[in-house]
């Protein structure tokens, strides 16, 4: 019974947004502001692990923080260009290539500075 509740009040909030003049844009901005919020949180996880780990991170020699920085900057790149380059087929190929290479340089240096200390 509360599983068919449940489903009720969301028809019903749906319906409220279908019916209701600007529905559609207070659904579009309701989206925008939990991708806001979702962005924040991955940024403040980000600061959090760059507290926990900055000496590993500035235990790394130049060559090797630049690769690390330049990946996580391609995976920036390739989160605010997601829309974009997975509209076409050839542009999800790059975009799993460079989101995949990226996450693998990003490892591959956490797991050798883990390994040193």
């Amino acid at each position: 019974m509360r599983t068919v509740r449940n489903i009720a009040i969301i028809m019903l909030l749906a319906l409220i947004v279908a019916v209701a003049p600007g529905g559609g844009n207070a659904a579009r901005a309701l989206a925008a502001a939990m991708t806001i919020v979702f962005m924040v949180l991955i940024a403040f996880a980000a600061w959090q692990l760059f507290r926990q780990y900055r000496f590993n991170y500035i235990g790394l020699d130049e060559r090797r923080r630049a690769i690390f920085l330049t990946a996580l900057g391609a995976i920036a790149l390739m989160i605010a260009g997601a829309d974009e380059l997975t509209d076409t087929g050839g542009g999800l190929v790059v975009w799993l290539a460079v989101l995949g290479a990226s996450i693998w340089v990003v490892v591959t240096t956490f797991l050798e500075t883990q390994s040193r200390y």
